[in-house]
Protein backbone atom coordinates (compact mmCIF):
# COMPACT_ATOMS: atom_id res chain seq x y z
CA UNK A 1 0.00 0.00 0.00
CA UNK A 2 1.14 3.78 -0.93
CA UNK A 3 2.33 5.29 2.24
CA UNK A 4 0.33 8.46 1.46
CA UNK A 5 -2.60 6.50 2.09
CA UNK A 6 -4.33 4.80 5.65
CA UNK A 7 -7.21 2.44 5.94
CA UNK A 8 -10.08 3.77 7.24
CA UNK A 9 -12.74 2.09 9.74
CA UNK A 10 -15.33 1.67 6.38
CA UNK A 11 -12.25 -0.21 4.58
CA UNK A 12 -11.69 2.60 1.99
CA UNK A 13 -8.98 4.48 1.77
CA UNK A 14 -8.04 7.56 3.26
CA UNK A 15 -5.27 9.95 1.79
CA UNK A 16 -2.74 11.79 4.60
CA UNK A 17 -0.24 13.06 1.72
CA UNK A 18 -1.03 15.35 -0.95
CA UNK A 19 1.55 15.42 -3.98
CA UNK A 20 2.04 18.66 -5.53
CA UNK A 21 3.26 18.21 -9.08
CA UNK A 22 4.46 20.99 -10.17
CA UNK A 23 3.37 23.23 -13.22
CA UNK A 24 0.99 20.69 -14.98
CA UNK A 25 2.34 19.60 -18.51
CA UNK A 26 5.98 20.94 -17.90
CA UNK A 27 6.85 18.86 -15.40
CA UNK A 28 9.96 17.73 -17.50
CA UNK A 29 11.50 21.04 -16.96
CA UNK A 30 9.49 22.92 -14.68
CA UNK A 31 12.68 23.06 -12.97
CA UNK A 32 14.31 25.76 -15.16
CA UNK A 33 11.69 28.40 -13.82
CA UNK A 34 12.80 27.79 -10.45
CA UNK A 35 15.71 30.14 -11.26
CA UNK A 36 13.77 33.34 -12.21
CA UNK A 37 10.77 32.61 -9.96
CA UNK A 38 13.97 32.16 -6.70
CA UNK A 39 15.12 35.47 -7.95
CA UNK A 40 11.71 37.07 -7.80
CA UNK A 41 11.25 35.72 -4.49
CA UNK A 42 14.92 37.63 -2.87
CA UNK A 43 14.33 40.96 -4.84
CA UNK A 44 10.68 40.58 -2.92
CA UNK A 45 12.48 39.72 0.26
CA UNK A 46 14.92 42.39 -0.20
CA UNK A 47 13.11 45.36 -1.25
CA UNK A 48 10.04 44.97 1.37
CA UNK A 49 12.84 44.65 4.24
CA UNK A 50 14.59 47.98 2.76
CA UNK A 51 11.51 49.82 2.84
CA UNK A 52 10.47 48.43 6.26
CA UNK A 53 14.29 50.08 7.26
CA UNK A 54 13.59 53.07 5.51
CA UNK A 55 9.97 54.01 6.92
CA UNK A 56 11.17 52.85 10.27
CA UNK A 57 14.65 55.26 10.44
CA UNK A 58 13.72 58.33 8.09
CA UNK A 59 11.20 60.45 10.50
CA UNK A 60 10.04 62.60 7.55
CA UNK A 61 7.95 58.86 6.69
CA UNK A 62 6.22 58.41 9.65
CA UNK A 63 2.61 59.22 8.34
CA UNK A 64 -0.56 57.27 7.69
CA UNK A 65 0.07 56.57 4.02
CA UNK A 66 4.37 55.03 5.11
CA UNK A 67 2.78 53.21 7.48
CA UNK A 68 0.06 51.49 5.57
CA UNK A 69 3.11 51.34 2.89
CA UNK A 70 5.00 49.46 6.14
CA UNK A 71 2.37 47.11 6.33
CA UNK A 72 1.54 46.26 2.65
CA UNK A 73 5.66 45.45 2.82
CA UNK A 74 4.89 42.78 5.57
CA UNK A 75 1.91 41.37 4.06
CA UNK A 76 3.77 41.02 1.02
CA UNK A 77 7.10 39.37 2.65
CA UNK A 78 4.51 36.98 4.00
CA UNK A 79 2.86 35.91 1.15
CA UNK A 80 5.86 35.41 -1.08
CA UNK A 81 7.51 33.18 2.06
CA UNK A 82 4.11 31.07 2.22
CA UNK A 83 4.64 29.77 -0.86
CA UNK A 84 8.06 30.09 -2.64
CA UNK A 85 10.14 28.03 -0.22
CA UNK A 86 8.10 24.87 -1.09
CA UNK A 87 7.82 25.76 -5.06
CA UNK A 88 11.48 26.19 -4.62
CA UNK A 89 11.75 22.68 -3.02
CA UNK A 90 9.28 20.99 -5.36
CA UNK A 91 11.83 22.19 -8.33
CA UNK A 92 15.08 21.76 -6.87
CA UNK A 93 14.53 18.68 -4.36
CA UNK A 94 11.82 17.11 -5.70
CA UNK A 95 10.38 17.41 -2.46
CA UNK A 96 6.30 17.23 -3.40
CA UNK A 97 4.57 15.43 -0.52
CA UNK A 98 2.99 18.00 1.90
CA UNK A 99 0.81 16.45 4.54
CA UNK A 100 -2.98 17.61 5.05
CA UNK A 101 -2.35 19.78 7.98
CA UNK A 102 0.07 21.71 5.95
CA UNK A 103 -1.56 21.96 2.92
CA UNK A 104 -5.13 23.38 4.84
CA UNK A 105 -2.36 25.98 6.88
CA UNK A 106 -1.09 27.19 3.49
CA UNK A 107 -4.14 28.08 2.19
CA UNK A 108 -5.76 29.90 4.86
CA UNK A 109 -2.77 31.95 5.24
CA UNK A 110 -2.59 32.21 1.03
CA UNK A 111 -6.41 33.58 1.58
CA UNK A 112 -4.92 35.49 4.46
CA UNK A 113 -2.49 37.41 3.02
CA UNK A 114 -4.51 38.19 -0.17
CA UNK A 115 -7.29 39.22 1.17
CA UNK A 116 -4.85 41.45 3.67
CA UNK A 117 -4.02 43.00 0.53
CA UNK A 118 -6.71 44.23 -1.14
CA UNK A 119 -7.76 45.90 2.51
CA UNK A 120 -4.61 47.72 2.33
CA UNK A 121 -4.81 48.68 -0.87
CA UNK A 122 -8.37 49.38 0.20
CA UNK A 123 -6.91 51.94 2.89
CA UNK A 124 -4.53 53.41 1.33
CA UNK A 125 -7.33 54.76 -0.98
CA UNK A 126 -9.65 55.79 1.75
CA UNK A 127 -6.61 57.94 2.78
CA UNK A 128 -5.69 59.34 -0.22
CA UNK A 129 -9.26 60.52 -0.39
CA UNK A 130 -9.06 62.22 2.95
CA UNK A 131 -6.06 63.44 2.23
CA UNK A 132 -7.13 65.34 -1.12
CA UNK A 133 -10.64 65.84 -1.14
CA UNK A 134 -10.96 66.83 2.43
CA UNK A 135 -7.20 68.13 3.30
CA UNK A 136 -8.40 70.54 6.29
CA UNK A 137 -10.13 67.73 8.26
CA UNK A 138 -7.21 65.07 6.97
CA UNK A 139 -5.32 65.86 10.66
CA UNK A 140 -8.57 65.24 12.68
CA UNK A 141 -9.72 62.29 10.77
CA UNK A 142 -6.86 60.58 10.09
CA UNK A 143 -5.08 60.46 13.34
CA UNK A 144 -3.73 57.23 15.23
CA UNK A 145 -6.03 55.75 16.98
CA UNK A 146 -7.85 56.13 13.82
CA UNK A 147 -5.71 53.93 11.96
CA UNK A 148 -4.95 51.27 14.63
CA UNK A 149 -8.61 50.94 14.50
CA UNK A 150 -8.76 50.47 10.93
CA UNK A 151 -5.85 48.35 10.38
CA UNK A 152 -7.67 46.20 13.76
CA UNK A 153 -10.83 46.11 11.84
CA UNK A 154 -9.08 44.64 8.73
CA UNK A 155 -6.70 41.86 9.86
CA UNK A 156 -9.64 40.91 12.08
CA UNK A 157 -12.23 40.74 9.33
CA UNK A 158 -9.41 38.65 7.19
CA UNK A 159 -8.52 36.30 9.53
CA UNK A 160 -11.94 35.20 10.38
CA UNK A 161 -13.55 35.37 7.01
CA UNK A 162 -11.12 32.99 5.37
CA UNK A 163 -11.07 30.75 8.12
CA UNK A 164 -14.15 28.70 6.35
CA UNK A 165 -12.24 28.21 3.37
CA UNK A 166 -9.72 25.54 5.06
CA UNK A 167 -12.17 24.17 7.69
CA UNK A 168 -14.51 23.02 4.66
CA UNK A 169 -11.86 21.70 2.48
CA UNK A 170 -10.79 19.21 5.54
CA UNK A 171 -14.07 18.23 6.30
CA UNK A 172 -14.30 16.82 2.48
CA UNK A 173 -13.07 13.00 2.22
CA UNK A 174 -9.89 12.43 0.65
CA UNK A 175 -10.11 8.71 -0.77
CA UNK A 176 -8.43 8.51 -4.31
CA UNK A 177 -6.22 10.67 -6.41
CA UNK A 178 -3.66 12.23 -3.64
CA UNK A 179 -1.98 14.44 -6.66
CA UNK A 180 -2.58 18.29 -6.79
CA UNK A 181 -1.29 19.85 -10.38
CA UNK A 182 -0.41 22.45 -9.06
CA UNK A 183 2.76 24.45 -7.10
CA UNK A 184 0.96 25.27 -3.51
CA UNK A 185 -2.10 24.19 -1.80
CA UNK A 186 -4.58 26.54 -3.95
CA UNK A 187 -8.62 25.68 -2.74
CA UNK A 188 -10.00 24.81 -5.94
CA UNK A 189 -6.86 22.57 -6.45
CA UNK A 190 -7.53 20.56 -3.33
CA UNK A 191 -11.23 20.11 -3.29
CA UNK A 192 -11.26 18.88 -6.91
CA UNK A 193 -9.64 15.58 -5.33
CA UNK A 194 -12.73 15.03 -3.09
CA UNK A 195 -14.47 12.21 -3.31
CA UNK A 196 -17.65 13.91 -2.01
CA UNK A 197 -20.01 16.90 -2.64
CA UNK A 198 -18.12 19.94 -2.81
CA UNK A 199 -20.94 22.65 -3.91
CA UNK A 200 -20.36 24.35 -0.44
CA UNK A 201 -16.69 25.11 -0.64
CA UNK A 202 -16.80 26.33 -4.17
CA UNK A 203 -19.98 28.82 -2.68
CA UNK A 204 -17.85 30.05 -0.35
CA UNK A 205 -14.84 30.86 -2.50
CA UNK A 206 -17.05 32.50 -4.92
CA UNK A 207 -18.52 34.40 -2.02
CA UNK A 208 -15.31 35.14 -0.59
CA UNK A 209 -13.94 36.33 -3.91
CA UNK A 210 -16.63 38.68 -4.73
CA UNK A 211 -18.78 39.97 -1.30
CA UNK A 212 -14.50 40.36 0.42
CA UNK A 213 -12.45 41.13 -2.11
CA UNK A 214 -15.25 42.58 -5.12
CA UNK A 215 -16.42 45.06 -2.40
CA UNK A 216 -12.68 46.34 -1.76
CA UNK A 217 -12.47 46.66 -5.27
CA UNK A 218 -15.56 49.06 -6.27
CA UNK A 219 -14.89 50.78 -3.06
CA UNK A 220 -10.98 51.20 -4.18
CA UNK A 221 -11.98 52.35 -7.14
CA UNK A 222 -14.67 54.37 -6.29
CA UNK A 223 -12.13 56.26 -4.39
CA UNK A 224 -10.28 57.04 -6.92
CA UNK A 225 -13.12 58.48 -8.99
CA UNK A 226 -13.68 60.80 -6.64
CA UNK A 227 -9.99 62.16 -5.95
CA UNK A 228 -9.95 62.15 -9.81
CA UNK A 229 -12.93 64.25 -10.17
CA UNK A 230 -11.39 66.92 -7.43
CA UNK A 231 -8.32 66.95 -8.96
CA UNK A 232 -9.44 67.94 -12.17
CA UNK A 233 -11.46 70.77 -10.75
CA UNK A 234 -8.43 71.67 -9.28
CA UNK A 235 -7.18 75.99 -10.09
CA UNK A 236 -3.36 75.37 -9.50
CA UNK A 237 -1.34 72.63 -12.08
CA UNK A 238 1.20 72.32 -9.80
CA UNK A 239 -1.62 71.26 -6.92
CA UNK A 240 -3.35 68.74 -9.64
CA UNK A 241 0.57 67.71 -10.61
CA UNK A 242 1.59 66.80 -6.94
CA UNK A 243 -1.83 65.06 -6.38
CA UNK A 244 -1.76 62.74 -9.50
CA UNK A 245 2.06 61.66 -8.87
CA UNK A 246 1.26 60.68 -5.23
CA UNK A 247 -2.04 58.87 -6.41
CA UNK A 248 -0.02 57.34 -9.67
CA UNK A 249 2.00 54.57 -7.50
CA UNK A 250 -1.09 53.59 -6.12
CA UNK A 251 -2.88 53.16 -8.61
CA UNK A 252 -0.77 50.96 -10.52
CA UNK A 253 -0.36 48.41 -8.13
CA UNK A 254 -4.03 48.46 -7.62
CA UNK A 255 -4.94 47.95 -11.42
CA UNK A 256 -2.13 45.31 -11.63
CA UNK A 257 -3.61 43.12 -7.88
CA UNK A 258 -7.16 42.97 -9.48
CA UNK A 259 -6.43 43.00 -12.32
CA UNK A 260 -4.33 39.80 -11.69
CA UNK A 261 -7.45 38.47 -9.72
CA UNK A 262 -9.82 38.98 -12.59
CA UNK A 263 -7.32 37.70 -15.41
CA UNK A 264 -6.96 34.44 -12.66
CA UNK A 265 -10.81 33.95 -11.83
CA UNK A 266 -11.49 34.29 -15.85
CA UNK A 267 -8.75 31.67 -16.76
CA UNK A 268 -9.79 28.65 -14.12
CA UNK A 269 -12.68 28.46 -17.04
CA UNK A 270 -10.29 27.19 -19.75
CA UNK A 271 -8.70 24.96 -17.02
CA UNK A 272 -9.30 21.76 -18.66
CA UNK A 273 -8.41 23.22 -22.26
CA UNK A 274 -4.94 24.53 -21.00
CA UNK A 275 -4.35 23.22 -17.05
CA UNK A 276 -0.94 25.65 -17.24
CA UNK A 277 -2.33 28.85 -17.30
CA UNK A 278 -4.50 29.63 -14.51
CA UNK A 279 -1.74 27.99 -12.04
CA UNK A 280 0.95 29.49 -13.62
CA UNK A 281 -0.97 32.79 -12.87
CA UNK A 282 -1.72 31.78 -9.63
CA UNK A 283 1.90 31.35 -8.83
CA UNK A 284 3.07 34.84 -10.63
CA UNK A 285 0.00 36.48 -9.25
CA UNK A 286 1.62 35.70 -5.62
CA UNK A 287 5.05 36.16 -6.33
CA UNK A 288 5.40 39.35 -8.85
CA UNK A 289 3.54 42.11 -6.29
CA UNK A 290 5.54 41.53 -3.51
CA UNK A 291 8.67 42.47 -5.97
CA UNK A 292 6.57 44.45 -7.85
CA UNK A 293 4.96 47.13 -5.14
CA UNK A 294 8.15 48.17 -3.70
CA UNK A 295 10.44 49.29 -7.11
CA UNK A 296 6.36 51.40 -8.03
CA UNK A 297 6.46 53.22 -4.54
CA UNK A 298 10.64 53.80 -5.05
CA UNK A 299 9.98 55.10 -8.34
CA UNK A 300 7.28 57.02 -7.89
CA UNK A 301 7.22 58.60 -4.65
CA UNK A 302 10.19 61.34 -3.99
CA UNK A 303 9.96 60.76 -0.07
CA UNK A 304 10.92 57.86 -0.21
CA UNK A 305 13.51 57.62 -2.57
CA UNK A 306 15.02 60.50 -0.37
CA UNK A 307 14.81 58.21 2.18
CA UNK A 308 16.83 55.15 0.48
CA UNK A 309 19.25 57.49 -0.70
CA UNK A 310 19.52 59.33 3.30
CA UNK A 311 19.94 55.38 4.34
CA UNK A 312 22.24 54.42 1.98
CA UNK A 313 24.99 57.59 2.83
CA UNK A 314 24.13 56.73 6.39
CA UNK A 315 25.79 53.31 6.03
CA UNK A 316 28.93 54.48 3.62
CA UNK A 317 29.07 57.17 6.43
CA UNK A 318 29.17 54.41 9.76
CA UNK A 319 31.81 52.30 10.44
CA UNK A 320 31.44 48.68 9.32
CA UNK A 321 31.67 48.12 13.46
CA UNK A 322 29.18 50.54 14.18
CA UNK A 323 26.05 49.55 12.29
CA UNK A 324 23.01 49.71 14.76
CA UNK A 325 20.02 50.60 14.07
CA UNK A 326 19.11 52.27 17.78
CA UNK A 327 18.97 55.56 16.43
CA UNK A 328 18.10 56.86 13.16
CA UNK A 329 21.16 58.05 11.00
CA UNK A 330 23.37 58.06 14.26
CA UNK A 331 26.86 56.01 14.05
Amino acid sequence: MDTSTSLTNSSSLQISLFILMGLPGIHEWQHWLSLPLALLYLLALAANILILITIQHESTLHEPMYHLLSILAVVDIGLASTIMPKIIAIFWFDAKAISLPECFVQMYVIHCFICMESGIFLCMAVDRYIAICHPLRYPTIVTEAFMVRVIGFMVLRNCLFTIPVPVLAAQRLYCSKNEIDHCLCSNLGVISLACDDITVNKFYQLMLAWILVGSDMALVFSSYALILHTVLRLNSAEAMSKALSTCSSHLILILFFYTGIIVLSVTHLVEKKIPLIPVLLNVLHNVIPPALNPMVYALRMHELRRGFQRLLEWVKMCPQSNLTFRTPYGC
